[in-house]
């Protein structure tokens, strides 16, 4: 069982179980991964390293653990061989478990994930020509409840940890064959500089856009980028990184403050009837409210645009009135924007159906006319549902056919009887 504490959390009315850094194993060991070098630090000291050489050891694993993604004690080379199976005996080097692994026709990938007390999330890898962008988890289940969303018809099971979410950038490079090519073979850094093995598709961008709403896990995820930003580990700039709302407007300026990734919004509507009904966190935070904490986003210039997310829904969010009003208030709010139109991807059960391909280029042709871009995206992942707004773990989908058959096997034994 995870050790969490409870914390309520602005915009939900039932404290949601935040899991510590710590996550404790059946075998007493540490689990690094997820750790800043000073919690590192402070762990090697509590088991019995002296001070000076805590601080050494630790900046020395950080550096195996996050710059060469090593996942064994033993191939830490500049460490001494006696102080290996120190290590081994108190400290592991995790990653999740993984599940299942698929590969799409349009070379998208997806990972069903399993975290060590047994619960259920998905992460997915995007290639294009000129980048690769992993879509990136931060809860199990969500709360938003948005109607367009499969993942919204998850209950929240619990937060992940700064592990469990850094483990995904860890398990996606290992999977890319993207660490120095000589990590596991104890290459001087001369050596193994700029080497690197992968199938192509370099693993360049995080997008903060898989299951769970990342600012009701605020603490956990700003722990997560900070080690990916970290320039003694991931080293990933934070101007390829992107935090995706639906709209928590408390925790906006505090998550350019403290933490200053792009950040992406979940608008999907421009009229309160509409977005309450499929963005339901709407009913709290209004759409002028949500777009003034826009305004006031620290970073957002010309040259840093806020990025509003726009699912398009046959006769629901699609006119052209509603692509005139996305441009009008935009341009009102003086807001340096761009708008991803997202095709709807639709899932068995959904309320909506897709635009059609005209009514979307009519869409985006209004908005581009009004001096904003907006992109029409082109659907992945779909034959693996891998998509937007469908990841929803194999083990709901499994569970729920499960309960039916079990259902109707039981109907029938009575019929029978």
């Amino acid at each position: 069982m995870a050790d969490t504490t409870l914390m309520s959390i602005p915009g939900q009315v039932d404290p949601v179980p935040v899991a510590r850094d710590i996550t404790p194993r059946a075998d007493g060991r540490v689990d690094l991964i997820g750790l800043p070098k000073d919690r590192i630090r402070e762990l090697f000291e509590e088991a019995g390293l002296e001070a000076k050489q805590a601080k050494l050891r630790s900046k020395q694993v950080f550096h195996w653990l996050y710059h060469r993604g090593v996942t064994d004690f033993e191939a830490m080379t500049d460490i001494a061989k006696t102080m290996r199976p120190w290590l081994s005996e108190r400290f592991v080097i995790g990653r999740p478990e993984v599940v299942e692994a698929q590969h799409s026709t349009d070379g998208t990938r997806k990972w069903l994930l399993k975290t060590a007390d047994g619960h259920e999330f998905e992460m997915v890898f995007i290639p294009d020509a000129d980048r690769g962008t992993l879509c990136v988890s931060s809860q199990v289940g969500c709360t938003l409840n948005c109607r367009f969303c499969h993942t919204g018809t998850m209950k929240l099971v619990r937060n992940l940890t700064p592990g469990e979410i850094v483990g995904q950038v860890m398990l996606a490079r290992d999977a890319l064959g993207e660490w120095p090519k000589g990590s596991m073979a104890g290459l001087d850094e001369a050596e193994d500089e700029g080497h690197y093995t992968s199938d192509g598709r370099l693993l360049t961008n995080i997008v903060m856009m898989g299951m769970g709403e990342p600012l009701y896990n605020f603490d956990n995820v700003k722990g997560a980028l900070k080690l990916v930003m970290d320039g003694d580990g991931l080293a990933l700039s934070k101007r390829r990184i992107t935090l995706s709302t639906s709209g928590v407007v408390p925790m906006m300026e505090k998550c350019g403050e403290e933490i200053g990734v792009n950040l992406a919004v979940s608008l999907h509507a421009v009229t309160k009837e509409i977005r309450d009904e499929i963005v339901p966190l709407n009913k709290k935070y209004g759409i002028e409210e949500l777009l003034e904490a826009c305004a006031a986003y620290p970073g957002a210039s010309n040259a840093r645009r806020i990025t509003f997310e726009y699912v398009m829904l046959k006769d629901k969010n699609d006119t052209d009135e509603h692509a005139r009003e996305l441009v009008r208030l935009l341009k009102h709010y003086k807001l340096p924007a761009k708008v991803n139109l997202i095709p709807f991807n639709p899932w068995p059960g959904a309320a909506y159906d897709t635009s059609t391909p005209e009514r979307v280029k009519r869409f985006s042709d209004i908005v581009f006319e009004g001096g904003i871009s907006a992109p029409v995206r082109t659907p992945r992942g779909r034959d693996i549902d891998a998509a937007c707004g469908q990841l929803k773990t194999a083990a709901e989908k499994k569970s729920r056919a499960q309960r039916d058959r079990e259902a109707a096997e039981a109907e029938a034994q009575a019929a029978a009887g």
